[in-house]
């Protein structure tokens, strides 16, 4: 039997006149609602079963779905149903979190992570997952969006589960058992656009204006007349998913298109409001943003001016890092191409930070210089990066084996927080596209000519596939027999030893760049040391993005104390014997590095014991 208990009905239409609920099911009626003085039209009942099925009727008397609706069973364009989310019988009650200095993230998207596509299907691959030493999943958004396919970001029901991942039951299943394990789990929410089939935001209030205009179109009214209820539904939103999901962290997409002139900025709103919710359940909740804007005001407190976003994604390091992996790189980052550039990023983090940018003709960012690494979070790849080629190319399926190891290493021994993209762990040659699922045919065809341009303006040589075809979306789940042979079970090796090296030597969680210290060595070599506080213990991390070897003779007088990973070894590699493994040198000969290899060192100046 369904719980039944009281339930208020809310929605925010501060210019309606009148509204009605309009219940569809398991009884049909039609009740008034009263307005308040704020604009809330609200309407209590008694004893209302989960799984209510409803509408509101404003006073056009047309059915509308919940703007905030916590479930579309029916889809977009379907009535909304009632969630009672005490009802579930949560096993999480010793959960604290984990620091995030200590995250090592995994950014999967529900629908292609498994052949099933569900949030219970995930649960059997998360001690995979924690084996290698992954303790936190991100997911892409899973904000109810029009059809059974889609990235998440066309997303229309901020507050609703998508209907065939498995809704709000399967997500709270999902996120419990992480928990149990020890894994952290994050999400992805857009606050800078909605999708365009099934957004219903209009038919209720001011949710947009025309003031600023996004890549999307009219943005979201943040900071104009009647934008304070704009602003709650947004901020009620972040504790919605912390509250009643017991989600650890969200991921904010493009929070440059979010635009707010007010006081006091949307962000800075957030802030306060999460502050207070941590304080209430006693564990970090924790905010990433995804900014272009290269401006420390993203990571820096409100007290000091700034968001204060927990951490935000460096791009910069990606292109400085991808630039170098993959000769044909610097067609599309113009910018990059120089070791130098990537020796800036783990020494300072943005690139860019105030000089002339050819990509937009103008100066960009400021210096980060300075900012703890625990605030930048790092990749060699992400949905967007493989998505946004035209055929859906991961790093694995551009570059060879010893470079996906060159970049996986420059990822995870640097001092930031890592974050991997489902499958590049074991080097997965399925591809990631771009898919969605509208049933509008005029949006359809929309969305192919935007794409067609989209891919005009990159000077990309190829035509995208049809984003809409059910097996573009079909060709991109994961292949879970590559891990287990050749060089994908060589490479998942590969990954582990690096991700436990992080995660059990002191140095590597050491994200203060002042111990840092990087020199770029003949032109193509980058040498990492890494220190305690100290300064008595030393990693040395030296890398070689050429062919051709290399060696490195350090200033210091370093010399070798063990050689703690070696990506040249025959271990990593098929078919190789180890007669002629690598030799460290001392530092008077110094160390000679093959192409394209890492080598992990722990050294002591000489002399010191």
């Amino acid at each position: 039997m369904k719980t039944t208990r009281p339930y208020t009905f809310t929605v925010w239409a501060p210019q309606k006149k009148s509204m009605q609920l309009h219940v569809v099911y398991p009884q049909e009626q039609l009740l008034p609602m009263t307005k308040n003085e704020s604009g809330y039209f609200a309407i209590t009942l008694n004893n209302v079963a989960e799984g209510t099925r409803y509408y509101y009727q404003p006073e056009e008397g047309k059915d509308v779905p919940d703007p905030a609706s916590h479930y579309q069973p029916e889809g977009v364009h379907g009535p909304s149903e009632v969630v009672h989310h005490t009802s579930f019988a949560w096993e999480d009650a010793g959960w604290c979190g984990l620091p995030f200095n200590q995250l090592v993230l995994y950014e999967l998207h529900v629908g292609t992570f498994t052949p099933e596509g569900t949030f219970e299907a995930i649960i059997p691959r998360l001690d995979y997952l924690a084996e290698i030493g992954v303790n936190a999943i991100e997911l892409m958004p899973v904000a109810q969006f029009p059809g059974t396919r889609n990235w998440g970001y066309d997303g229309v029901f901020m507050y609703a589960v998508q209907n065939n991942y498995g809704g709000p039951e399967g997500l709270k299943k999902l996120v419990n058992a992480c928990h149990k394990k020890g894994i952290a789990v994050l999400l992805d929410v857009v606050y800078n656009h909605l999708g365009p089939e099934g957004n219903y935001l209009g038919e209720y209030g001011p949710y947009f204006t025309g003031k600023y205009h996004t890549p999307w179109g009219d943005a979201i009214n943040f900071d104009g007349e009647w934008s304070d209820g704009v602003r709650d539904f947004f901020a009620d939103n972040i504790t919605h998913w912390f509250t009643h999901y017991h989600i650890d962290g969200l991921r904010a997409d493009a929070i440059h298109e979010v635009y707010d002139r007010g006081a006091v900025p949307f962000w800075e709103y957030c802030y306060h409001r999460v502050q207070c919710l941590q304080q209430q359940l006693g564990r970090p909740l924790y905010m990433i943003a995804e900014s272009d804007l290269n401006s420390p005001r993203v990571i820096k407190h409100p007290e000091a001016g700034g968001f204060g976003f927990t951490a935000q994604w460096l791009d910069d390091l990606h292109h400085a890092l991808y630039v170098l992996l993959h000769e044909e790189g610097q067609k599309h980052y113009i910018d990059f191409g120089r070791m130098q550039q990537l020796a800036k990023a783990y020494k300072e983090g943005f690139v860019h930070s105030g000089e002339w940018v050819q990509f937009r003709n103008r100066r960009h960012g400021a210096s980060s210089a300075g900012i703890p690494g625990s605030r930048f979070v790092t990749f060699s790849q992400n949905h967007d990066i493989a998505g946004n080629r035209p055929n859906g190319e991961r790093l694995s399926m551009l570059v060879d084996y010893k470079r996906l190891q060159l970049a996986a290493a420059a990822v995870l021994l640097g001092p930031y927080v890592p974050l991997l993209f489902m499958g590049e762990e074991f080097g997965a040659t399925t591809p990631f596209f771009f898919f969605a699922d509208h049933s509008d045919e005029q949006l359809r065809q929309s969305l192919r000519e935007g794409r067609k341009k989209e891919f005009e303006a990159f000077q990309w040589d190829a035509e995208p596939p049809d984003a809409l075809d059910e097996k573009v979306f079909a060709d991109c789940k994961l292949n879970w027999q590559q891990p287990e042979a050749g060089e994908h079970r060589l490479l998942l090796q590969w990954y582990k030893a690096l991700i436990q090296l992080r995660q059990t030597n002191p140095l590597f969680q050491n994200l203060n760049k002042n111990n840092i210290d990087i020199t770029v060595f003949a032109d193509a070599g980058l040498a990492m040391l890494r220190q305690d506080d100290k300064g008595w213990e030393r990693i040395l991390c030296l890398f070689n993005f050429s062919d051709a070897p290399v060696r490195y003779t350090p200033a210091d007088d370093y010399q070798c104390i063990e050689k703690l990973l070696d990506a040249a070894e025959a271990q990593w590699h098929m078919n190789v014997t180890d007669d002629d493994a690598p030799l460290t040198g001392t530092a008077e000969k110094g160390i000679l590095l093959p192409g394209c290899s890492v080598q992990v060192l722990r050294v002591q100046l000489a002399g010191v014991k």
